[in-house]
């Protein structure tokens, strides 16, 4: 039977979500108190990775076992009392045999947050930034990421990806307050280190360094040299991810 298990995580503690060998992950430790807790190996299949410090508000992962000798919310209570504070278990559902949590899902959405003050609390999912960015001229930048096409240039070089194609469906920066603001994307896919680029890129746009007329330019180009640097991994959170109505059971 195939499971799909809901959580969040401060990525802050962790060299990225998914296993590797050279440091500890999400994935490390939710797998090591499945074993625990079930007395077997659970490999766990992410939706998708996210790099060192960035977080998740919602990632989804499937696993499948031949029977769970618990209830599902019994192994959610457990897997939180076994898990560090920064990994926290939301929700446990069957879903159809062939349902994949990385394949599957048809959209996902990134917030990456900025804020303007001096705040020690609010640093853990917010980036620092300076005073004055230019909203208006980030957001027209922004529209120009829309639609169907080639995301090369914010892509990390030498990644084993088939393809640089996305599919981006919003993408635009909203203002909560003086002093707060995030920037939300949602696409079919994204690519490793893909919104850090694209956040990084549109911080020029708002300092006035870079035109729209330029920012689309790189997109054009197809070239990670051409854009800006790569936004601090804190801002970003991973927020949502949809899949269609018929895997759920």
């Amino acid at each position: 039977m195939r499971y799909f298990i809901v959580f969040s995580y401060n990525g802050a503690p962790f060299h990225g979500s998914q296993t590797q060998p050279n440091g500890n992950t999400v994935q490390a430790e939710m797998e090591a108190a499945f074993a625990t807790i079930l007395r077997q190996p659970v490999p766990l299949t992410f939706a998708g990775r996210t790099d060192a410090g960035v977080h998740a508000e919602k990632m989804i992962a499937h696993f499948d076992i031949d029977q769970l000798p618990i209830t599902n919310h019994q192994l959610q209570n457990r897997l939180n009392g076994l898990l560090p504070d920064s990994i926290a278990i939301i929700d446990i559902y069957r879903v159809t045999d062939d349902a994949h949590a990385r394949f599957d899902a048809t959209a996902r959405t990134y917030y990456y947050r900025i804020t303007t003050r001096k705040d020690p609390f609010i640093y853990i999912n917010h980036t620092r930034v300076a005073k004055g960015l230019d909203f208006e001229a980030m957001n027209e930048a922004a529209s120009l990421l829309l639609g169907k096409k080639d995301f090369a240039s914010f892509c990390r070089t030498h990644t084993d990806v088939k393809t640089t194609i996305c599919d981006v469906r919003e993408a635009r920066w909203i203002q909560e307050s003086e002093t707060e603001a995030y920037f939300v994307i949602t696409a079919d896919r994204f690519l490793r280190n893909m919104v850090r680029a694209v956040v990084g890129t549109l911080f020029e746009v708002g300092k006035h360094k870079m035109t729209t007329a330029q920012f689309g330019d790189i997109i054009a180009s197809l070239n990670r040299c051409q854009a800006g640097h790569s936004a601090p991994a804190e801002g970003l959170s991973l927020v949502e991810i949809i899949y269609p109505k018929n895997i759920y059971l």
